[in-house]
């Protein structure tokens, strides 16, 4: 009777550390951990630690938390101006609401990065055929990520993923037409390139205009400004002239010496003779002086 006693003792101690450790539910910091009881999700626990559950009726799954990332294979995509392009891109994504996640996609990663594969592809798709060739290799390192992620949108919210984020490793152009649009590329460029030698041309020949036309009237004003002080210092030798002659005697004696300067300039070229007719105004004055 000891022994039996002893015995169903023992079984029960361990029947109850086997209830115990049934009912434990052990939730780590990179999971969320579900509780189902029939199948059906009964609670959510998202805190690491330790909690329990019913044991034999109720039983936990997990699902992960933590930020994932997902490599897309190379696709084809068509640009706006029917140049074909390969992409090769990778996703950044979590899951925001794990009984989503487990209703819609059976809580398994693999059928939710087969989801996110297509949406994204759909939406890359659909950004750079609404872009020239040229216009993406130059917005490949920032803009047309940013623009796939806007046009995914809340789209794959229903299944409880969250894309935080779409980047481009490579969008690259095939092999075959590679050469032709890297030289049509460098055309463009020497073409944006003369058309600012140009622009820069003329307006130095502007400048250089504009300045010759500054000076050119600078000098003429100049020239009248001069014209004018010589205008009017002849008036004022004039003016003193007349003040210093304005007697008979003062008058006869200029009259006088005009006549000399005036005779002086006849005798030019070796010519020493200087013949008067009686007759001359000059002559008269000589014959005054007598």
């Amino acid at each position: 009777m000891k022994k039996s006693g002893k015995f169903i003792g023992i079984a029960a101690v361990i029947a109850i550390v086997f209830v115990l450790l049934s009912s434990m539910v052990v939730t780590y910091p990179n999971e969320y951990k579900l509780i189902k009881q029939f199948g059906e999700i009964v609670k959510v626990i998202e805190q690491p630690g330790v909690s329990f559950k019913i044991p034999f009726i109720q039983e936990s799954a997990s699902v992960p938390k933590e930020l994932q990332l997902y490599d897309i294979p190379k696709s084809d995509v068509i640009t706006k101006d029917k140049k074909s392009m390969i992409a090769d891109a990778f996703v950044l994504w979590k899951i925001s609401d794990p009984v989503l996640f487990t209703r819609h996609l059976n809580g398994q990663v693999a059928q939710a990065q087969s989801r996110i594969s297509a949406t994204v592809f759909s939406s890359m798709k659909s950004v750079i055929s609404n872009m020239d060739q040229a216009e993406i290799i130059e917005n490949r390192d920032g803009k047309l990520a940013q623009d796939i992620s806007d046009n995914i949108g809340t789209s794959l919210d229903g299944y409880g993923i969250e894309v935080v984020a779409v980047e481009t490793k490579s969008l690259d152009m095939p092999d075959d037409n590679k050469q032709s649009v890297y030289e049509r590329m460098i055309s463009e460029r020497n073409n944006i390139a003369a058309s600012y030698t140009a622009q820069g041309k003329s307006s130095a020949q502007k400048i250089l205009n504009d300045t010759s036309k500054e000076v050119s009237v600078m000098k003429s004003e100049a020239e009248a400004e001069a014209e004018k002080i010589k205008a009017e210092g002849e008036a004022m030798y004039m003016q003193i002239l007349s003040e210093a002659y304005n007697d008979e005697n003062k008058a006869d004696f200029y009259n006088f010496v005009r006549s000399l300067d005036a005779a002086k300039e006849s005798l030019t070229g070796g010519n020493n003779t200087l013949v008067l007719d009686k007759t001359s105004p000059i002559a008269q004055i000589f014959y005054g002086y007598e």
